[in-house]
């Protein structure tokens, strides 16, 4: 081990002892069971999740240190706070305090000061104060950083955020970290706030939003262990690299199995799959056009309208006159003279199994008619002219279901727009949406309305969620968020985003009431995270000089106090001075040990034409295209619309001209999201005339 400041040789030593009983319970575990007893096998599972925390433990125990003197005792009690807790031994004396233990919340909480503290326990409130606050950096079972935060008596100038910064400056790689050992006291709030919460997060880009909504999750589950599970959680991201770029969260911090998907596949799950859906155009090339004019977004846009809850509510209505008005009886003749009558069908129908959705009505239906069949058929006693009747009774009986109305969601949907009027929808809503619809095809922004139809017709199919995190939430709808409340009991939401990063504002919001409104008065609780905790403070205050273009009203981002190199704005002399200056960008900042680097274009075609120009002259590059499932880290070619959500230690953005981004709202979201990319370094380059963006 390093040498020891004399200092903190308490610290070396506790952590020597740490590694040691980490070790001894570790031997004591024993071999994996693999017998058939199932006593044992029960066992073996508990054996098995304690090998696995433990696992964890040993990587990195604990990463703080609180010394709490609860009120009636003489002495302070030093604690140490991990991702996971443990034990000493076989007694119930707590060694290391898992980060989601009450008590530890003080540990977040708590800012400085001398003033009493408290924390709600399960045997009530309990106070006391704080006389020192240290956080640890352990790393390969080595004792690294060791920053006293706050010490009771001490002048504590300045030193609240030393570990903070220690932790940001450190380069990216291809995978989101837990920020477990520096969560900040107002992320801590939304962590721990009540499960039965519609939790709606503003957060500014770079403040955390995704990692504290993952960190919710294994609050969530630690705190209400008896009542949820992991398997009833699920997480919606923008896309499946998004969910790649994440992965590795949960499982840092002791949570597995919560799924996590996209609303479309999710979507198309629910549905079995039985839409074909169009990709005709590229989403992020929808809202583009070189000369600068961009189409208008408003409420009569296909995805606003679709994605309303007054859409909702015409599909409402329409399903309930379809119910009202399902079925018109006739009777079923089974062979001459053996008559079903359409009343006694309209009681099994309307009367018995009223209580069912459509589609099982009609499955209930034709099966009690069907049985209704063999009982008349076993009345007879001769075998020829049973065998006949069946024959014949069977035949009748298809064509009478096959008459029958079919509860199908996708002819439902047909319908509505093959008899909708201009008074129900907006015009261009209607012809072109029953324009891809006659060719037997949909568009992403009619899934919502598809799986909610589908809901209506069939029921939940058992389907309840305990927990539900909607990620660049506003990029969603509230119909969205309805269809999803549907599934749960009670509404327990993690919804995150940042209207400042609205780039698919034709599908989204552009208010958060809009989502609120989905749910009764009591459920909604509006967050605002201000503090940027990703980009040095140069490219947040650059950032910061784009966001008022994008007409969202919000508050400039604040950034941490994290110095770097200036934003650099470059005027390119020719195009063909591009992939050189691209090439002298990755080489300098390989040089000062940046990691990950972006190259961001503005669409598809622009990322792939660079591609093939950096590939000529030598220099590698992953392109990363909708679809893609995995990101690499190094050198990344992204189109802008796809680099939301993830962080470079370095980013170009390569065309910052007038006709890329123009003087329009969906434009300087654009931008601003490239730009709120870059950890610690940020370039723009152009030809000709620079974005008005940045005037």
């Amino acid at each position: 081990m390093e040498t020891q400041h004399p200092l903190h040789q308490e610290e070396y030593r506790r952590l020597r002892e740490t590694f040691e009983e980490i070790d001894q319970q570790r031997a004591g575990i024993g071999p994996v069971y693999r017998g058939q007893d199932f006593t044992e096998q029960l066992l073996e599972e508990k054996r098995e999740e304690k090998r696995q925390r433990l696992e964890l433990l040993a990587k990195e125990p604990y990463f703080g240190r609180l010394d709490f003197r609860e009120e009636g005792k003489a002495e302070p009690l030093p604690m140490y706070i991990g991702k996971r807790g443990m034990d000493r031994g076989e007694t119930d004396e707590p060694y290391v305090i898992d980060w989601r233990a009450p008590v530890a919340s003080l540990f977040y909480s708590f800012t400085g000061g001398d003033a009493p503290v408290n924390y709600e326990a399960p045997d009530g409130i309990i106070h006391g104060d704080i006389h020192r606050k240290r956080n640890l950096s352990i790393r390969d079972r080595k004792l690294g950083r060791i920053v006293d935060s706050y010490e009771r008596g001490g002048d504590n100038i300045g030193l609240n955020d030393e570990f903070l910064l220690y932790k940001l400056g450190d380069k990216k790689d291809n995978r989101l970290r837990d920020i477990v050992s520096t969560i900040q006291a107002e992320q801590d709030q939304i962590i721990r706030a009540p499960r039965y919460k519609a939790l709606i997060i503003q957060g500014a880009a770079g403040s955390g939003k995704t990692t504290v909504a993952l960190h919710r999750l294994a609050f969530l589950l630690y705190q209400y262990q008896q009542q949820i599970r992991a398997e009833r959680m699920i997480i919606f991201a923008p896309n499946t690299m998004f969910l790649d770029y994440i992965s590795g969260v949960l499982p840092e911090l002791g949570v597995g199995h919560v799924k996590q998907t996209t609303f479309v596949e999710w979507a198309l799950e629910r549905l079995n799959a039985n839409v074909r859906l169009s990709k005709d155009s590229s989403e992020g090339n929808i809202w583009f056009s070189l000369d600068g004019v961009r189409p208008r977004i408003d409420d009569e846009t296909p995805g606003r309208f679709k994605g309303s809850l007054a859409f909702k509510k015409m599909l409402d209505d329409k399903l309930q006159r379809l119910e009202e008005h399902f079925i018109q009886a006739q009777p079923f003749e089974a062979w001459e003279g053996r008559v079903l009558s359409a009343e006694m069908i309209r009681e099994w129908f309307e009367v018995e199994y009223r209580h069912y959705p459509l589609a099982p009505r009609l499955d209930r239906l034709n099966a009690r008619i069907n049985r209704w069949l063999e009982m008349q058929l076993n009345t007879i006693g001769d075998p020829k002219i049973r065998k006949e009747k069946t024959k014949t009774g069977k035949q009748r009986l298809r064509a009478y279901s096959n008459k029958l109305p079919k509860a199908d969601a996708l002819t439902f949907y047909q319908d509505v727009f093959a008899s909708g009027t201009s008074d129900e929808i907006p015009k261009k809503v209607l012809e072109g949406t029953r324009s891809y619809l006659k060719k037997g095809f949909v568009q992403p922004e009619d899934l919502t309305a598809l799986a909610w139809i589908h809901y209506v017709l069939n029921g939940a199919e058992k389907l309840v969620f305990d927990h539900v995190v909607v990620d660049e939430a506003q990029d969603v709808s509230p119909f969205q968020i309805a269809l999803l409340n549907t599934f749960m009991n009670e509404p327990s939401f993690t919804i995150l985003g940042d209207l400042a990063q609205g780039i698919h504002a034709y599908r989204g919001v552009q208010r958060w009431e809009e989502i609120s409104a989905v749910f009764a008065e009591e459920y909604p609780s509006y967050h605002v995270l201000k503090q940027s905790y990703r980009s040095t403070l140069e490219i947040i205050e650059f950032a910061n000089r784009i966001l008022p273009h994008t007409d969202t009203g919000l508050p400039p981002a604040v950034p941490v106090f994290r110095s770097g190199d200036p934003v650099d704005v470059v005027r390119l002399n020719a195009a063909g001075d591009k992939i050189p200056f691209i090439d002298t960008f990755i080489r300098d900042n390989r040089d000062r040990g940046m990691q990950t680097i972006a190259i961001i274009g503005r669409t598809d075609e622009e990322c792939s034409s660079l591609h093939e120009a950096m590939t000529k002259a030598g220099i590698e590059a992953n392109l990363i295209s909708e679809g893609q499932t995995q990101y690499r880290g190094g050198v990344t070619i992204v189109p802008v619309y796809l680099a939301k959500g993830l962080e470079f230690d370095a980013v170009l953005i390569a065309n910052a001209n007038d006709s890329q981004y123009a003087l329009t709202p969906q434009d300087a979201k654009l931008l601003y999201v490239g730009c709120t990319r870059a950890l610690h370094r940020l370039t723009l380059i152009f030809n000709g005339e620079a974005t008005p963006l940045l005037a």
